[in-house]
């Protein structure tokens, strides 16, 4: 079943449904050691393409999930931000999660917290949830930043080991983050 694509703007950036465009930039993306730093690398084209291709079925299935970002000046891909069911069973499962990957070129000029300022209000506005959570890896400093930016609160007692990062992984230890539906 396909349901109604939710895309949207916000004053610089578009979160759209991904074009076949946005492939290579992607794979140029994971190529990059800085944006990987916290994540499980994609060293293939393939393993790249295939992630892209996920992502474009959950959007088309759900109307909503990590939308490819559109730099609205330029026209350029700049990386994706937005909504998901976590593929993993997590200790806080059922859940739905923000989440954000841009190219290095994008950092630095809040691009990160606007749209996942936009993706907050769809959430909460359109789709109704009463909670968002958010989690990286415990160093991902710049993540965990743009988290507390959106005024998610971490769950200090939420820390967990990711089941999708192998054990002894550096990147398994977990910070969960948490923000509940404003009141109106």
């Amino acid at each position: 079943m396909t349901a109604e694509l939710i895309e949207f703007d916000t004053p610089r950036l578009r979160l759209r449904q991904w074009r076949e465009s946005d492939l290579a930039p992607f794979f140029e993306l994971a190529c990059d050691p800085a944006v990987m730093e916290f994540l499980l690398p994609l060293t293939t084209r393939a393993d790249s393409d295939a992630l892209a291709a996920r992502i474009k079925s959950r959007l088309a299935e759900h109307g909503w999930g990590f939308w490819a970002v559109e730099h609205k000046a330029s026209g350029e891909f700049a990386g994706f931000t937005g909504l998901s069911v976590p593929m993993a069973s997590l200790p806080f499962s059922p859940c739905v999660e923000i989440g954000w990957r841009f190219a290095r070129k994008w950092w630095g000029q809040g691009f990160a917290t606007e749209a996942a300022r936009g993706a907050l209000q769809v959430g909460f506005e359109r789709l109704g949830l009463d909670e968002i959570v958010a989690f990286t890896a415990v160093g991902n400093l710049r993540s965990a930043a743009v988290m507390e930016r959106l005024g998610m609160q971490e769950d200090v007692a939420g820390a967990f080991e990711h089941p999708a990062v192998p054990e002894g992984h550096a990147l398994r230890p977990h910070r969960l983050y948490r923000i509940g539906k404003p009141p109106r």
